[in-house]
């Protein structure tokens, strides 16, 4: 299954370490959504969204990218990590896929270090995430993805 993720992962790294875990697990490109280039998902099986959570919810800059480049009825999946608590961190995602038709394969999510805002003060929160179990929950899920739907 040829995936595409695109993603946004700054602050700590947090998102991208599960990323890369995952892509240890087959054909996998990873699309940082601040770089400039050219995009083709449709060239691709099926198309993750990945983010950190701010303030319950994807960054902007994925929701956007989603929005302009996720072609109609491709299959999509979501990955986030976050610091306090997930809420409904995907729903803005989960619209814009049912807006185009594409079908939500499943998400991934795990803790990750945070010092946003007042965390900072404390010196974070989930100190050590993602760690090694983490990760190879990442691996995991995606091997699980694969399975299920091997492509084309």
């Amino acid at each position: 299954m040829k995936t595409a993720i695109c993603y946004y992962s700054r602050h700590h790294g947090n998102t991208r370490k599960v990323l890369e875990a995952m892509a240890e697990e087959g054909d996998l490109d990873l699309i940082d959504v601040t770089a400039r280039q050219a995009v083709r998902l449709e060239e691709y099986d099926c198309v993750g969204f990945a983010s950190g959570i701010y303030f319950g919810k994807f960054q902007e800059s994925v929701l956007s990218f989603a929005r302009q480049y996720l072609p109609a009825g491709k299959p999509v999946f979501f990955v986030y990590t976050y610091g306090g608590t997930k809420g409904s961190s995907t729903k803005a995602l989960a619209d814009i896929a049912r807006e185009k038709s594409s079908p939500v394969l499943g998400e991934f999510s795990c803790r990750g270090y945070d010092t946003f805002g007042p965390f900072k003060l404390v010196g974070g929160i989930a100190k050590g995430r993602p760690n090694a179990r983490d990760l190879e929950k990442a691996r995991k899920f995606y091997r699980a993805l694969q399975q299920q739907h091997p492509g084309r």
